[in-house]
This record gives C-alpha cells, structure tokens and sequence, in this order.
C-alpha cells in the first residue's frame, strides 16, 4: 500500500492545498494530511478545528478519487510523523521559487534523517498560485472577500472569527 503525506498547518484549508490533495490522492492509495500543530506560528484555528475542516473538506475528495484520505495531528519532526502513519512519500506543495528554496532546504534534511522517504512536489494550479493561508487570513482579518481562495464552510468560519475578533 503507498502512503502519502501531505503535511501543513492548515490555517485555514484553502482550495489551493484542496487541488494539491485531490492530485496527491492520485498517487497513493492511502493519503494522510498531517496537520502540524506548530504552536510557533500561531494559529488563527485551534487544532481541533483546523482537524475538522480538512476531514470535512475531505470527505467527498476521498469518495471521488477513491483513496482514503484521513487527518494526522503531529507535533514531532516531519520525518518521524512519516514513520508514524507508515508514509513512504512526502507530498509538499510548490507555488513560486521562494516556495522551492525552502522545500530543497528540508529534502536534504529528511533525506539525511531517512532516505528511504521520498519527497514529491506538486505544483499549485495556475489559478490557486498566489493562495496562502497566511494571505487570505490577512484579507479576512480587514473584511475582504476571501471566498474565491476557501470553500463556503471555510468562508463562513473566517467571517464568524473576525467578526467576533
């Protein structure tokens, strides 16, 4: 069975890294989102919710691609949380160059932990290139319309915590 990583802080699921799980569920037969809980970055979502977004965004991408797809809290190294759900394959997502500069930085890193583990990158749609969580979060947070970048439920849960703010 190939499993597949695909890890992040998901703060909050956009359509961008839905695109690259829909292309990611392709390659494997099993794909677990590992959903970093990173207290440094300070996440907009608790992990709870930020858990519950990526399995309800994911259910129906796991029904119409046929690869099961299930959310994986981790708070270790990237590779040991590899070792953990049985993943032979780091998905990572690219968008620009600064991305990749970044991502050589880390394959040469989990190579030199485990090079058994393969890291795979995928490039974002021409159209979710510029989406990053950290951007819609920003627009969010100054009442901007941020429903091209997330899906509705994800939409509705950013005005709901700003409008709380």
């Amino acid at each position: 069975m190939r499993i597949g990583l695909y890890p992040g802080t998901f703060d909050p699921i956009t359509l961008g890294h839905i695109d690259i799980i829909r292309r990611a569920a392709a390659l494997v037969d099993r794909l677990v989102i590992g959903v970093a809980i990173n207290r440094d970055k300070g996440p907009l979502f608790d992990l709870e919710t930020r858990v519950a977004m990526i399995e309800s965004e994911c259910r129906a991408l796991s029904e119409e691609t046929g690869t099961e797809i299930v959310a994986h809290p981790f708070e270790n190294l990237l590779i040991d949380c590899a070792h953990d759900v049985g993943a032979q394959i780091i998905v990572r997502g690219l968008r620009a160059v600064a991305d990749f500069e970044y991502e050589f930085q880390m394959v040469g890193m989990n190579r030199s932990l485990d090079d058994s583990v393969e890291t795979v990158f995928l490039m974002a749609e021409a159209r979710h290139q510029a989406i990053a969580s950290k951007l819609v979060k920003e627009i969010a947070r100054l009442g901007g319309d941020v429903s091209k970048f997330v899906t509705p439920p994800v939409h509705e849960a950013l005005v709901k915590r700003f409008d709380g703010a």
